[in-house]
């Protein structure tokens, strides 16, 4: 009898202090505080929704606090396990299998499973969807928590594309609530998996988000995340410093001075996969003057690549020789172009333009006006004659894929990947933001689809990367490395804790203790 009540002491015991420590967990990873980010754009409502992403790095920063994927970029990983616990290769190349973790859920409370997983891949419709279509023979569901996609012929480049921010097509949407609210109501109130859950959108103001203690990676630290829209540098700047905002993205270089000068303020740089280029639309146009190599050439020519990075970088952003920024595996590492605006005015009079040409108008990606006004401000000074026109950066986007952008713009391009996703959407002819192409670079693109030797891999890559050099296909500028502005509330903003990526790890920001 005493050995029984001991023995129900001690499982009473026992059960108060686990019910003690789990009191302990719970206080300690109760979210609590708000941290307010202040955008260099207009957040659009179509970035809620990962069907539809473009071959940018910009709405992943909404894509990723409202929803997960089956593997993605974590905190020092380049693509980590996600949803999917793990997945296998086969020894062939053909197959790849995804294990989803056990009881993941939807904001809503339903069940996260391998149908979602297909439905998601299948709906997506977003940059790298011709090549994963055309790669994906077949998904198959095993079982609740084991999915099966069956390829073509060997790519190893699958993982690429759908475990990092090259595409949105790993992300898990729910197919039950889609179903019901169809896609425009999706856009009007998301339901994801990821670590914030999304309360409103006012648009053009902010987006206000919720910490969702569900998650299954860790509860998140800030209870309530606002993403605000201020295109406007010094208003972004201004609600750094009076503490409207905490976090203020991409800086221009004046900007970011003053925020070195406030001792109460950080700056950081990224460290993500971005850069700036000129895109000449209408080469492949035989009654286009940029048909013309020579023109092409005089613009390289004619930047000033690295007085661009000093005033609207700080210094910060390489000058670049080529479309695939230096941080991706296989990209070619060369010497941006000499700045030569004597040679740029000669290559014009050659091309038939001694007195210069008159370009009509240039659109730059908005965001960054110190960079478009210094590229604008060089061109016009070796005779090539432009009008500045400012857009919209949703309607930027949505106009460049549609093929409405000409003569010579601006853009900028931050989504992670390798070299081949890079080709993939912007030289090979097929790409979605492509405008024309070659066909020896179309053939070198198909053979490295499909060799899995790495080093010849990366000499095919290679040689893709020179041709579009010799033959001036873009006009490279500079790697973005954006300047990101930390207000002196933040104890961790966690701006480079995950690779490749301009944004934080939200459910790892830390604030102090107010």
């Amino acid at each position: 009898m005493r050995s029984s009540r001991c023995r129900i002491a001690s499982l009473v015991a026992i059960a108060a202090l686990t019910l003690g420590l789990i009191g302990v967990a719970v206080a300690q990873t109760v979210p609590s505080g708000d941290v307010i980010v202040a955008w260099h754009v207009t957040i659009a409502p179509t970035w809620f929704d990962p069907s539809s992403a473009p071959p940018q790095i910009t709405p992943f920063g909404t894509l990723y606090a409202i929803h997960d994927a089956l593997a993605r970029p974590l905190p020092n990983q380049k693509m980590g396990p996600s949803l999917a616990e793990s997945w296998t290769e086969s020894a062939d190349g053909l197959v790849y299998e995804f294990k989803l973790r056990r009881g993941l859920k939807f904001h809503n409370g339903d069940p996260l499973t391998t149908e979602d997983v297909k439905f998601s891949f299948e709906r997506y419709k977003g940059a790298g969807a011709k090549e994963l279509q055309s790669r994906v023979r077949q998904v198959e569901i095993v079982d609740p928590l084991t999915v099966r996609f069956r390829l073509e012929k060997p790519w190893p480049d699958f993982m690429t594309f759908m475990g990092t921010t090259a595409t949105g097509a790993g992300i898990v949407v729910p197919k039950k609530y889609i179903t019901q609210v169809t896609d425009d109501g999706f856009r009007k109130h998301p339901i994801g998996a990821g670590p914030y859950k999304f309360v409103s959108h006012t648009p053009g103001v902010d987006v206000v988000l919720e910490a969702y203690t569900g998650y299954w990676r860790r509860v998140p630290n800030v209870k309530r995340l606002v993403l605000k829209s201020v295109p406007d540098n010094s208003t972004r700047l201004a609600m750094l410093k009076t503490g409207e905002a905490d976090i203020a993205v991409a800086l221009d270089g004046p900007e970011g001075l003053e925020v070195r000068r406030d001792s109460r303020l950080q700056l950081v740089s990224s460290r993500h996969a971005s850069i700036f280029w000129l895109e000449f639309a209408d080469q492949w146009d035989p009654k286009s003057p940029w048909h013309d190599r020579r023109l092409r050439q005089a613009v390289n020519l004619a930047l000033d690549r690295k007085t661009t990075n000093e005033a609207a970088c700080l210094g910060f952003c390489p000058p670049a020789g080529v479309i695939v920024p230096r941080v991706m595996d296989f990209a070619l590492q060369v010497e941006p172009p000499p700045y030569d605006p004597q040679k740029a005015k000669q290559l014009l009079a050659e091309a038939g333009y001694p007195s210069g040409l008159d370009a009509g108008e240039f659109v730059p990606i908005p965001g960054f006006p110190t960079v478009a006004e210094a590229t604008l401000n060089y061109l016009n000074a070796v005779g090539i004659k432009m009008r500045m026109r400012p857009m919209e950066r949703a309607a930027f986007y949505a106009t460049w894929r549609e093929k409405k952008l000409h003569g010579v713009f601006m853009t900028a391009v931050g989504n992670s990947g390798n070299a081949a996703s890079r080709v993939a959407e912007f030289i090979y002819s097929k790409g979605s933001y492509a405008y024309g192409g070659y066909p020896d670079i179309d053939d070198l693109f198909q053979q490295q689809a499909g060799e899995r030797d790495v080093k010849k891999r990366e000499a095919l890559l290679h040689r893709i990367q020179q041709l579009t050099i010799d033959r001036a296909m873009f006009a490279p500028i500079m790697d973005l490395r954006a300047l990101i502005g930390i207000g002196p509330k933040m104890a961790d903003a966690t701006i480079n804790l995950v690779p490749m990526t301009v944004w934080p790890s939200y459910e790892d920001m830390k604030i102090k203790a107010q």
